[in-house]
């Protein structure tokens, strides 16, 4: 059986390396942010419930939601400043066939994948499919979509997803995390890719 002082360092250890990944994490979204800004378009970060990144996790006991204390995949968007509203440190975002979004995703952890990922890319085509229920901005749908990563996300090539609620397409480019290390390698594996994806699809 383990030392208890082994355990205790172990512990101190796999919280530090965390609070590392994620720190870093946050650090790549932020200099893709600044990136953003400076494109023609003028890309804001989106703002669901303020400056921070939307992610499906749990804090319940029930052994399938402890998985889910820790974050393991979470996304956020970008989208032009003239396509949406800031207020009280909120974006909103309208809902409609000609909005285009980047919309990028970090995966540490995933039973699908051998190493931590990255993807980057367009969603458009887009359609509430309950006007007034609960979607009523693209910022409402960041959880949804996030919680049904699943099926969203199984073809991240070539996304068409439809439920009771949204539909949208969209397509996504995979980098592996790690090899993301630097600002000339963003520019040129997620910045430039993503931005091709987006424009070439038309104009909003």
């Amino acid at each position: 059986m383990p030392d208890k002082k082994d355990i205790i360092e172990q512990t101190r250890l796999a919280f530090d390396f965390l609070q590392r990944l994620y720190i870093e994490a946050s650090y790549l979204i932020k200099e893709i942010e600044g990136i953003l800004k400076e494109e023609e378009e003028k890309f804001i970060i989106g703002r669901p419930a303020g400056y921070s990144i939307s992610a499906r996790s749990s804090t319940g006991l029930e052994a399938n939601n402890v998985a889910l204390w820790l974050l393991r995949k979470f996304a956020v968007f970008f989208v032009p400043e003239n396509r949406t509203k800031q207020e009280r440190g909120q974006t909103i975002t309208t809902i409609d066939k000609t909005l285009k979004i980047l919309y990028l995703r970090i995966v540490l952890n995933d039973n699908k994948l051998n190493e931590p990922a990255i993807y980057s890319g367009a969603l458009f085509d887009m359609a509430i499919k309950q006007p007034g229920k609960w979607i009523k901005k693209f910022e409402n749908a960041m959880g949804h979509l996030e919680y049904n990563d699943e099926k969203m996300f199984k073809v991240p090539e070539q996304i068409d997803y439809e439920d009771a609620y949204i539909k949208l397409r969209g397509e996504f480019i995979k980098n592996h995390l790690f090899d993301i290390n630097d600002s000339q390698t963003i520019v040129k594996k997620i910045i430039k890719p993503s931005l091709e994806l987006y424009r070439s699809i038309g104009s909003v």
